[in-house]
């Protein structure tokens, strides 16, 4: 039986005889006997925030162990950026791209092959075959499941053949019937992708019998199938032209991508170079998650005061990490591994600059001008301080063995023991009530006997006195 219900129940014994508020008893009673119930359910609030900040926290720290990690890496700064000196080349780069410039002129763009067919009112009288051919010699065979263009298109359009066709007006003939041209166009660019149509089968085009479309009369290759081309050192002994499919060329230089758009006489400069700026945000990002666990971790273990402005009393409240171990130690940690000197320099040297708060700042000015002086240098400071505040975040942050992890785990374990005593208490407090309940009937039963009885001794009384 739930509280409810019995509550619900005993409205109905209130005052059956005695004129009592038999629930409203009941209900006072039952308030004391809730009160270590009431005592675990506060308990688990308090200790759902107390996890809820760890796991903030510990999300916090995550976070900057895997900056930290990235950080530590022995090429971390090696960040580049790339630039063209032209605007029909535009350049990319990637992880591997390394120092460099190169210089070429655009021969042509990639093109896919364009052919349309003379002008016709369908393709034939009856379905035939239709043999693609692409450069390479291999071949597709297309049947269509009638002469119509309609039908037509769609067989080439639902084939391999790595051809669309297109259905284009084309004014009609002496009769006024409508004519059309079949546009065919590859799929993709690049020499490769150029093709012949003949009627007939493969066989037929193998020996020399099947008709050439696109050379009827009246049709036409209007874009032929070509590679793009760049010509590297153009006008000297060691011209060398280099070709793709695409307008994309991904070897000119190591993890440098080049997209060209137009064809040029005049040269373009491709040139990359280490981007400061990128290489400025690594070394920053380390600092700034650090000061994200250290601002957090400040604003859950300060103590507020707040006066009421009506009573004029003043109560404080304690942040809920104040005092937790587990997190102070971290904290210290981390914010001593940020500064521990490698191989006796500090990392003020490269920009990272511990405040007097116990908070670090990054200096970018500090930091380009050991980068600009000493790439190498600022990289190994970069690298062992990441190296170790990586460890410390890993330590205290890991999913399995991280001491806030741990924690963590530790108090969720404790507040489910909490509800398996809360869930024992509503069983206790039922029976309880029931139990309160059946008392209070059994009364309220009892003196309506007593009642009963002293009413019949009265009526006999009353006769006796009578006669």
């Amino acid at each position: 039986m739930s509280a409810t219900s019995a509550t619900s129940t005993s409205l109905a014994i209130d005052g059956l005889v005695s004129g009592l508020k038999t629930s409203d008893l009941i209900n006072s009673l039952m308030s004391i006997e809730q009160v270590p119930q009431t005592l675990l359910k506060s308990k688990v609030t308090t200790t759902n925030s107390f996890i809820s900040s760890l796991q903030t926290i510990n999300g916090l720290v995550q976070s900057l162990a895997t900056k930290a990690s990235a950080a530590a890496k022995t090429n971390s700064l090696d960040v580049y950026s790339a630039s063209s000196s032209a605007t029909n080349a535009t350049v990319s780069t990637s992880a591997s791209a390394t120092p460099g410039s190169v210089s070429f002129t655009v021969g042509q763009t990639a093109a896919a092959q364009v052919g349309v067919t003379a002008a016709m009112s369908s393709w034939g009288d009856t379905a035939s075959p239709l043999t693609f051919t692409k450069p390479d010699g291999t071949s597709t065979t297309v049947t269509p499941k009638s002469g119509s263009l309609d039908d037509t298109v769609t067989a080439i359009n639902g084939s391999a053949a790595g051809v669309t066709a297109t259905k284009v007006a084309a004014g009609t003939d002496a009769s006024g019937t409508k004519l059309y041209r079949l546009q065919l166009t590859s799929t993709a660019t690049g020499a490769a992708n150029g093709f012949t149509l003949h009627r007939g089968t493969a066989a037929d085009v193998a020996a020399g019998t099947a008709t050439d479309v696109l050379a009827e009369p009246g049709a036409a290759v209007v874009t032929r199938a070509a590679d793009a081309s760049v010509t590297l050192w153009a006008g000297t002994a060691a011209a060398q032209t280099v070709t793709s499919a695409t307008n994309a060329f991904s070897d000119l230089l190591p993890g440098v991508s080049v997209t060209v758009s137009k064809a040029s006489t005049d040269p373009v400069t491709i040139t990359v170079a280490r981007d400061t700026s990128k290489a400025q945000a690594v070394a920053s990002g380390l600092v700034d998650a650090l000061n994200a666990v250290t601002s957090y971790y400040a604003s859950n273990t300060g103590v507020t005061s707040t006066t009421s402005p009506t009573s004029g009393t003043t109560s404080t409240t304690a942040g809920v990490l104040l005092g937790d171990g587990t997190t102070r130690d971290a904290v210290q940690r981390l914010t001593s591994a940020m500064s521990t000197p490698v191989n006796g320099k500090s990392p003020s040297s490269i920009g990272i600059v511990i405040s007097k708060d116990g908070d670090f700042d990054f200096d970018a000015a500090a930091f380009q001008k050991a980068l600009a002086a000493d790439p190498a240098g600022t990289q190994a400071i970069l690298t062992g301080v990441a190296t170790t505040v990586s460890a410390a975040a890993t330590a205290a942050s890991d999913k399995y063995t991280g001491s806030i992890t741990t924690a963590i785990t530790g108090k969720q374990s404790v507040v489910k023991d909490l509800n398996t005593q809360i869930d024992s208490w509503t069983d206790r407090l039922t029976m309880r009530r029931a139990t309160l309940q059946t008392q209070y009937a059994a009364l309220e039963t009892s003196l309506s006997k007593l009642q009963s009885q002293s009413s019949w001794l009265a009526g006999q009384l009353s006769s006796m006195s009578g006669n």
